[in-house]
């Protein structure tokens, strides 16, 4: 029996060279491949079916360890368990295992690896970072992942709850969504102990809106044009942009990120596509003539390579805190640069007779109702062009003469006279 099971010697198993299996007894062989690389093998036959299972190489497994791994292999045989089974569960028991030992922490930030190519503000990426850092990774940042429960939780949210509600508003939502992909991940398993809807708030007393509702503030219409008058005295490229922005009533990121292969000068139209856009839809925005204009200003300076219409360093667009810095410069602390979508909005809806939809559209909103959501089917695209001349010329100084304005078939309404 001793000579069925170690057939081979040591000095065998270093000289032969020949591609080809050598047989040690018991089911194990030495495997020489093509190219002269060593190996073991397990050969047995299980209901019926021969299989193979490999034990490594001889680098790393010795004559000795190879036959210990056979003599394994042949007592799993004999209760019925098939070897290559057994192994293989083995292995994603450790996985799962090892799995579970990532901590809070690290899934946070392979959650913001995997997701911030979606975010279109860079700043998200920022607010992420230093929101999970400063209220979670104290309190169970180092917790492996699977460990996190709702003690913990409510250990991170209580002591800013009341005190910060917007900010603890985001820092639980954010927990919730890194504990939903760790889970889908397989890093954790049960119920999210962050969610708010049957869970946290049975725990922890509901935040008022009133409270976590910041308005951005906004410059009052009537003073726009006064206001246009000192931006176009303004140099440089973020002096541009900014009155760009409020003659389209767009978002910073969508301003700054322009292309010009976006823009169609003759058709006076500026497309914009989905990825820019915080709905995820593209969107049309008509151009008025003063904006054209200064378009066309900007493209007869703009150099052969040059991509984004306002442009920075090379190869970049404006950095999203250089509208803001130029308002600082200007001395206007009392506004933001979000702001001038509300002061848009306030004048179309205060001095306009235009519908709702319209208004809405022109800023890109998404609309819930069931009734104006039908007008979706469209973009109104001519009517806000319209209206969106009629506030250029506002912004200009110039008051908007009386039109009539479609409002449905058989239907029309004039335009208030600013």
């Amino acid at each position: 029996m001793a000579r069925q099971l170690q057939k081979l010697s040591f000095k065998a198993v270093e000289n032969k060279s020949k591609p080809g299996c050598y047989a040690d007894g018991g089911g194990l062989y030495l495997q020489i491949g093509p190219s002269g690389n060593k190996s073991w093998l397990f050969r047995y036959m299980l209901n019926r079916q021969a299989r193979e299972m490999g034990l490594g190489s001889i680098v790393a497994v010795s004559l000795a360890r190879a036959r210990e791994k056979a003599a394994d292999c042949r007592r799993q045989l004999a209760e019925r368990i098939d070897p290559i089974e057994a192994r293989n569960n083995a292995r994603a028991r450790q996985a799962l295992e090892t799995a579970r030992t990532v901590s809070f922490a690290e899934c946070a930030e392979l959650f913001i690896k995997a997701h911030k190519a979606d975010w279109k503000n860079p700043k998200h990426v920022d607010q992420w970072q230093n929101t999970i850092s400063t209220y979670c990774e104290p309190v169970f940042g180092a917790t492996p992942v699977e460990n996190v429960d709702t003690a913990r939780v409510l250990k991170a949210l209580e002591p800013i709850w009341a005190a910060k509600p917007e900010t603890a508003s985001r820092v639980r939502g954010r927990v919730e969504r890194v504990l939903d992909w760790a889970k889908a991940r397989s890093y954790r398993n049960g119920e999210n102990p962050a969610r708010w809807r049957g869970h946290l708030d049975k725990l922890l007393p509901k935040l008022e809106k009133k409270k976590r509702v910041k308005h951005h503030p906004a410059l009052p219409f009537r003073d726009i044009g006064s206001f246009m008058l000192k931006v176009r005295a303004e140099e440089g490229i973020a002096a541009r942009a900014l009155e760009f922005l409020i003659l389209t009533a767009t978002r910073t990121i969508e301003t700054i990120g322009t292309r010009w292969i976006e823009l169609d000068l003759d058709a006076a139209m500026w497309v914009i596509p989905p990825e820019r856009m915080k709905a995820h839809r593209e969107h049309r925005v008509p151009l008025s003539s003063s904006a054209i204009q200064l378009l066309h200003s900007l493209h007869a300076h703009r150099s052969e390579d040059q991509e984004f219409v306002f442009a920075g360093l090379p190869g970049h667009h404006l950095s999203n805190m250089a509208l803001l810095a130029l308002l600082r410069r200007m001395k206007r602390d009392d506004v933001t640069v979000h702001g001038f979508r509300s002061t848009f909005r306030d004048w179309a809806s205060e001095t306009t007779n235009y519908p709702h939809e319209v208004c809405e559209m022109a800023l890109a909103h998404t609309v819930s109702n069931a009734v104006e959501a039908a007008y979706r089917r469209g973009d109104l695209f001519e009517k806000r062009r319209r209206l969106m001349a009629e506030w250029a010329k506002y912004c200009d100084g110039g008051k908007v003469k009386g039109e009539v304005v479609p409002l449905s078939p058989g239907r029309t309404r004039k335009a208030a006279v600013v």
